[in-house]
């Protein structure tokens, strides 16, 4: 078997022992407000004493969520790696609503093309990504979230673990402060 021309960065950050993942679908206000405080919880806990990872859990409800995370794992192949898909999750959760349907199911988006939804999140994350949204197998990194969410259990987002196990008490309403108290002492 020989090895793909390409290398989806892992969306980490921060290199301390504890580990605190969290489950993320793009378009979710959940979610979206989840992502808002990721940066906080690393400058809080300290990038020495935890490491963020990010796991992407599509959801068929939010119609366009396969595209949306195909064009983050597409953004995190590209040179600036995890840090362009970064800009691609900010850019849609910015304008969450560009890319949802009302009550999931009319408006606007009906009409979006999934190229229209690739040029519109290239316009607000400045992220060309329609080349590398054409990898033919990046498909195998999506699975891999997928698969990853289902063996432990995680069927909806936000949701987090912490060092591996699941944390069903923690929520995106909870403060930067409740995260941090949460994480063992590292």
């Amino acid at each position: 078997m020989t090895e793909p021309a390409w290398r989806a960065d892992p969306l980490h950050w921060g290199h301390g022992p504890v580990l605190f993942e969290v489950f993320l679908e793009p378009t979710c206000p959940f979610s979206v407000r989840a992502l808002s405080k990721l940066d906080s919880l690393l400058d809080q806990a300290g990038e020495d004493r935890v490491t963020i990872k990010i796991r992407l859990q599509s959801q068929p409800w939010h119609m366009y969520s396969g595209v949306i995370v195909r064009c983050i794992l597409a953004a995190s192949t590209l040179e600036l790696g995890k840090e362009a898909a970064k800009r691609v999750m900010l850019a849609v959760a910015k304008h969450r609503e560009e890319f949802e349907f009302e009550h999931h199911c009319r408006g606007s988006n009906l009409e979006s093309t999934p190229n229209e939804i690739i040029a519109r999140i290239e316009g607000y994350s400045g992220i060309r990504l329609a080349g590398a949204f054409a990898i033919p197998d990046l498909d195998r990194e999506i699975k891999w979230h997928c698969k990853y969410a289902r063996q432990n259990g995680i069927h909806v987002s936000p949701s987090f673990m912490i060092d591996g196990l699941v944390r069903a008490d923690m929520g995106s309403g909870d403060t930067v402060a409740d995260w941090v108290s949460r994480l063992p002492n590292g």
